[in-house]
């Protein structure tokens, strides 16, 4: 490959992401015709198809995506070195990416970012809120937001927050009648609200008390993907859900939602940032980073 093929690449990312080659050109300022024989260019160049083209639709060949797995990073990195020549330190702006939990975003990530945005009003933040788990650099995300434990060791992990604790949580109209669990056997004798992963797996209750821990592949007859489905259903009474006890805060308040085996729920480490650990970074991610530490 030439070095003069680098142009070609950057658009070949670009209409990948936006799955248009209109898309392409519009955030490029050019002309529809001239991504399009960029792009041939370089597959010509590279004697590989890169891009299968419909009437309707754009995406990238197997060969494709290998090549941009390992280009976004590299990308990315002379976005960040670019950044920083340019930048001063009074000067943040461009565009964070972050990828989170859609409970964590909605709770968590959204508020802190919209309080960003205010004290740096240059930078703009786009966040998808997504379960499945990311890979933050060849996605091009500038960080995610993940529990302590699923946190790759080549990343630096910033504390988002303080401990969490989950909450077995049922409405007092499903407990009338019911012996209440005290133990977690006693869970099988009762309907428990089921969460099911983006890997089709279902999430085995982490339960623990006196330094003894134990997974519990409850029962039940509803199975959900979300935190706002599981909380909606013990809301109305459909059975026994385990959530964030941040979540249902202001249910146990009013009385709506009543917590159970509070003593099987220990602290555990909560959310964190984390992103790439490079010898460069750009000023926005730096400033937010900064922007938790000092909030923490």
């Amino acid at each position: 490959m030439k070095r003069t093929d680098l142009p070609a690449l950057v658009i070949l990312a670009c209409v990948a992401e936006r799955r248009s080659f209109r898309g392409a050109a519009r955030q490029l300022g050019l002309s529809v015709s001239a991504v399009s024989q960029a792009i041939t260019g370089l597959e010509e160049s590279l004697g590989v198809r890169l891009l299968a083209r419909t009437t309707r639709s754009v995406a990238p060949t197997v060969a494709g995506e290998r090549l941009l797995a390992q280009l976004r990073p590299a990308l990315s990195a002379i976005d960040e070195a670019v950044e920083q020549a340019s930048a001063s330190q009074d000067d943040v702006a461009g565009t964070l990416r972050f990828t989170a939990p859609r409970a964590v975003v909605q709770h968590r990530l959204l508020p802190l970012a919209l309080d960003f945005m205010r004290r740096y009003p240059a930078v703009n933040v786009e966040i998808l809120a997504q379960d499945a788990f990311t890979d933050i650099v060849t996605q091009g995300f500038d960080a995610g937001i993940r529990f302590g434990e699923s946190l790759h060791q080549d990343m630096i992990a910033v504390p988002l927050g303080g401990p969490l604790r989950f909450a077995i949580v049922a409405a007092p109209a499903y407990l009338e009648g019911r012996r209440r669990p005290e133990q977690p056997a006693d869970l099988h004798d009762h309907d428990c609200i089921l969460r099911r992963f983006t890997d089709g797996s279902l999430y085995r209750w982490e339960l623990e008390k006196d330094g003894k821990a134990i997974e519990l592949a409850v029962t039940g007859s509803l199975i959900v993907n979300d935190d706002a489905l599981m909380l909606d259903a013990a809301l109305a009474g459909h059975g026994l859900g385990l959530l964030i006890e941040g979540l249902v805060g202001d249910a146990l308040e009013d009385g709506r939602l009543v917590r159970l085996m509070e003593d099987w729920c220990p602290a555990f480490p909560g959310l964190f940032l984390y992103y790439p650990n490079r010898r460069l970074m750009r000023p926005a991610l730096r400033a937010f980073v900064d922007f938790l530490k000092a909030r923490a």
